[in-house]
C-alpha cells in the first residue's frame, strides 16, 4: 500500500503503483520497463532492467505529486528516459494526433480556416522538433561528457534553462482556439482529437517539469562539482492566458489584429494606423493578455473565425 506522506518506495510492487496512478504507464514504457510483472516490487524490476530505481521513483512520485527530493538522480538513467520520451512524442503523439486533427476538422471539405488550423499545427510540431532535437543533439551530449568528466564546452545548464520554453503553451492555444472559437456541426470526431490534445499538453508540462525540477539541478550540481559553473536559476514560464468575451477587444484592438493577419509587421502598422511602434506593440501585449492567444497564426485564425477579416486577406 502507498503511503501519501513518503510515495513511492522500493519496497512498493509495481501493481500498487499502477493503482494509484495508472497515468505512470506511460512512465514505466520511457524508462524501458517490461510489462507482465506481476507483484514484483519496484526495486526487483528496475535491477532486472538496469534501470537506476532511486531515479525511477524521484519520477514517479514528482509526476504523482508526492515528495521527490529524498531520491537521489543517476544523470545517465534520466537522460535516457528524456530520449524516449522526445521518441514518444516525435514519433508517435504528435503525428496521431495531426492524422485525427485532418480527419476531424470538417473532414468534408477543406477551406481556409482549416488550412491555417493545420499550419498552425504544423508549425507547432516543427517548434518542438527543433526543441527537442537541440536537447538531443546538444544538451544531452554536453551532459553526458561532464559525467565523464570532460570539460571546455561553451555551453552550461544555466544557458539551457534560461531559453527553455515551455512547448506546450502552443498547444494550449490550438485547444482553446477550436474549443472557445471554432464552430462545426459534428463534434464527435473532434471532441476525441481534442482530448488526445490535452492529454498530449498535460504529458508535455509534465514532461517539462521533469526538465525543471529533476534534470537542470542534477547538471548544476555535476557542474558545479566540475567547477564549470555556478549554476542558475530557472525562469519558468507562467500561463497567463485568459479568456474574455469577444466584446473585450476594442475596435482599435480588432484594426490591430487585422493588421496582423494580414502579414504586416509592427512598424508597418504604426504606418497604416499612425500610431507609434510602442503603441502597436503595447496593444498586441493586450490582445495577447485577453484572448490568450500568443502567435500570429492564432490571431489570423481568430481573426477569420469572428470575421474580422475576410478569408481572401489572407495569404496561405
Amino acid at each position: 500500500m502507498v503511503d501519501k506522506n513518503t510515495g513511492y518506495q522500493p519496497f512498493n510492487t509495481m501493481r500498487e503503483i499502477l493503482r494509484d496512478n495508472s497515468l505512470l504507464v506511460k512512465t514505466m514504457g520511457r524508462f524501458g520497463l517490461a510489462f507482465g510483472f506481476g507483484d514484483e516490487n519496484v526495486e526487483n524490476i528496475c535491477k532486472k532492467h538496469g534501470v537506476d530505481t532511486s531515479t525511477f521513483l524521484a519520477v514517479c512520485n514528482l509526476l504523482s505529486g508526492y515528495p521527490y527530493n529524498q531520491f537521489d538522480i543517476s544523470i545517465h538513467t534520466l537522460t535516457e528516459y528524456l530520449k524516449q520520451a522526445h521518441n514518444g512524442f516525435l514519433k508517435i503523439s504528435l503525428p496521431r494526433i495531426r492524422h485525427y486533427l485532418i480527419e476531424a476538422i470538417n473532414h468534408t471539405e477543406a477551406n481556409d480556416v482549416e488550412i491555417l488550423f493545420m499550419r498552425f499545427y504544423d508549425d507547432y510540431v516543427l517548434e518542438v522538433t527543433k526543441h527537442m532535437n537541440y536537447e538531443n543533439n546538444v544538451v544531452f551530449p554536453y551532459v553526458e561528457k561532464l559525467s565523464a568528466g570532460l570539460t571546455g564546452d561553451d555551453f552550461n545548464i544555466t544557458r539551457y534553462s534560461s531559453n527553455h520554453d515551455n512547448a506546450a503553451t502552443k498547444l494550449k492555444e490550438l485547444k482553446d482556439l477550436f474549443i472557445y472559437h471554432y464552430k462545426q456541426p459534428d463534434n464527435l470526431r473532434l471532441s476525441v482529437t481534442l482530448f488526445d490534445i490535452v492529454m498530449c499538453e498535460k504529458d508535455l508540462m509534465a514532461h517539462f517539469e521533469i526538465e525543471t525540477k529533476l534534470f537542470v539541478p542534477a547538471v548544476e550540481r555535476l557542474e558545479k562539482k566540475s567547477r564549470l559553473s555556478s549554476g542558475g536559476s530557472i525562469d519558468r514560464m507562467e500561463d497567463n492566458s485568459k479568456n474574455v468575451e469577444e466584446n473585450a477587444i476594442s475596435e482599435r484592438e480588432k484594426d490591430i489584429i487585422r493588421c496582423v493577419a494580414s502579414g504586416k509587421s509592427n512598424k508597418e502598422i504604426a504606418e497604416e494606423l499612425f500610431i507609434s511602434p510602442h503603441t502597436v506593440a503595447t496593444h498586441r501585449r493586450n490582445i495577447n493578455s485577453k484572448l490568450g492567444i500568443h502567435s500570429s497564426a492564432g490571431l489570423t485564425i481568430y481573426a477569420i473565425i469572428h470575421n474580422i477579416i475576410d478569408a481572401k486577406e489572407v495569404k496561405l
